[in-house]
């Protein structure tokens, strides 16, 4: 069984708050889709639902 420490609850915690701040800083960064990302979307948004896979048959062709 594993012993568990004050100590090593400290690290983990450590490791933790690098990983949050790692992660509020990904968010905060203003990303801006390519010019290619931003025709596609139009292009999809312009598709007829008709023109979909509905989820059922995605899921007997892979199996799912």
């Amino acid at each position: 069984m594993t012993e568990i420490s004050l100590k090593t609850i400290h690290e983990d915690l450590v490791n933790l708050q690098k990983d949050l701040q790692f992660i509020k800083h990904a968010i905060a960064e203003d990303f801006e889709l390519s010019k290619e990302a931003k025709r596609q979307i139009e292009e999809a948004r312009k598709t007829e639902e008709t023109e979909f896979i509905n989820q059922r048959d995605v899921e007997k062709e892979f199996a799912i």
